[in-house]
């Protein structure tokens, strides 16, 4: 059999040889390497989920993903959209559009449900108590989810964007909800 010089010669690369070869001295990474090879914490991990199930989004307006989540287990995952088993906003289209109503208000005349309400129904609906949780969600949770979560008796949230909604933060601040933006 010929093989060819250059790799009858070759060491076998594996990431010590690498590291080696790139860090000479002992203990040492480039920084490049390291964020490769770091993990990420678990509030970074459950947000990346959040931001997977967010894609199953139906709403027209904007995209929000939830995961419920208790000693590191994920309960139930949520995403805002019409009911089970009715058309799709992108269907029937957005009420809220046709009306001019500003994001955050008059959430009565939406034919969706949140993401946070979506995740609490779904672990309802499969006997999952979702009491002593930790809520991810891409948004901080408007007054309606808000009342939910606190009736849950979810007691973390850890969110990604905020809406102004100075009433949902003093309730959640009022049932001492612990509260993260990462």
């Amino acid at each position: 059999m010929n093989i060819k010089p250059e790799i009858q010669n070759s060491k076998p690369k594996t990431l010590n040889s690498e590291l080696k070869t790139q860090n000479p001295e002992p203990g040492t990474l480039n920084s490049e390497l390291r964020t490769e090879l770091e993990r990420p914490s678990w509030d970074r991990y459950f947000m990346d989920i959040v931001e997977l199930v967010l894609k199953r989004s139906t709403c027209l307006r904007r995209h929000v993903g939830a995961v419920i989540v208790k000693d590191r287990r994920m309960l139930a995952t949520g995403y805002n959209g019409a009911p089970t088993g009715l058309p799709h906003c992108a269907e029937v289209g957005c009420l809220r559009e046709q009306l001019n109503i500003p994001s955050g208000e008059r959430h009565e005349l939406c034919r969706g449900l949140h993401a946070e309400q979506n995740a609490i129904i779904q672990a309802a609906l499969h006997g999952v108590s979702v009491k002593g949780a930790t809520l991810y969600c891409t948004n901080l949770p408007c007054i309606i989810c808000t009342k939910m979560i606190i009736n849950a008796g979810i007691t973390g949230i850890v969110y990604k964007e905020g809406y102004s909604d100075k009433l949902a933060e003093d309730m959640l601040k009022e049932a001492g909800i612990k509260v993260s933006k990462i």
